[in-house]
C-alpha cells in the first residue's frame, strides 16, 4: 500500500505526463489516500482532464477536487454564443436525443434539464457541454425515463461484470431493488469501480446507481 506521500509524488507526476494540462497552478494534496485538487486552470475540459488523470493513479481512494476555472484574457464568450454552440453539438451527436434536453447557461455556467431514456444519453450531454469555450462548470440535472425493468437485473450486471477483463467480478456485491442498484465491496483501483458504475447503468430499467465501491 502506498503512503500519502508517495500516492502524492504519483499523482503530480501524472499531471505533469498529461499533455492537456498545465499542471503549473494544481495543487495535490493527500490524506489518508484521499487526494484533494486545488489551484485553478484555464478551462473545463482542462480541470476534466486534471480529475481523469488522478483517476489513473493507483491507490486514490477518493477525490476532492476544489480546482476553479480562470478562462483566459481573451474576449469572454457570451452566454448565448454559448448555449447556441451547445444545441449544435447536441444536433450533431446521434448519442444526444436534443429534443429532450433544455440548456440555460448563465455567466458561463450551464445548467441541463429534460428526460432521456438512457444514462449514457445523460453523460453524453455534460460530455459535449463541458467542451465548449467559455464554459465554466455544468450542472447535469437531466432525469431518467422510468423504464420497463427486467427482472434479472442482477444477473445481467453480475454478468457484464464477468466478461470485463479489467475487472475482479468477485470483489464487487451487486444489489437490485426495481430501477434502483446498489453496488458494494472493494477493489484494486478507481478505474475499476468506474467500469463497475457504467455497467450498472447499462442495465435496462436503471435509474438509479448507489456507488459504495471502496478502493484499497
Amino acid at each position: 500500500m502506498k503512503s500519502d506521500s508517495q500516492l502524492q509524488h504519483d499523482v503530480i507526476a501524472e499531471l505533469e505526463w498529461e499533455p492537456s494540462i498545465d499542471h503549473a497552478d494544481i495543487g495535490v494534496a493527500v490524506t489518508d489516500g484521499v487526494v484533494t485538487l486545488s489551484g485553478f486552470v484555464k478551462s473545463f475540459p482542462e480541470k476534466m482532464a486534471a480529475e481523469k488523470a488522478v483517476r489513473r493513479v493507483s491507490g486514490v481512494k477518493a477525490i476532492a477536487e476544489e480546482i476553479a476555472v480562470r478562462l483566459a484574457s481573451d474576449p469572454k464568450t457570451a452566454d448565448h454564443e454559448i448555449a447556441k454552440r451547445i444545441v449544435d453539438l447536441f444536433a450533431w451527436n446521434v448519442s444526444i436525443p436534443d429534443d429532450k434536453i433544455a440548456v440555460k447557461v448563465e455567466h458561463g455556467r450551464v445548467t441541463l434539464t429534460g428526460e432521456v431514456d438512457w444514462h449514457y444519453q445523460s453523460d453524453e450531454a455534460r460530455k459535449a457541454a463541458s467542451k465548449v469555450h467559455g464554459v465554466t462548470s455544468v450542472c447535469n440535472l437531466i432525469d431518467l425515463r422510468k423504464l420497463p425493468t427486467a427482472g434479472n437485473v442482477k444477473e445481467l450486471i453480475v454478468a457484464a461484470f464477468k466478461r470485463n477483463a479489467d475487472l475482479d467480478a468477485a470483489s464487487v456485491t451487486v444489489f437490485a431493488d426495481g430501477g434502483k442498484v446498489t453496488l458494494g465491496g472493494k477493489v484494486r483501483a478507481w478505474n475499476e469501480r468506474q467500469i463497475a458504475e457504467r455497467a450498472a447503468w447499462a442495465a435496462p430499467g436503471v435509474t438509479m446507481v448507489e456507488d459504495y465501491i471502496t478502493v484499497l
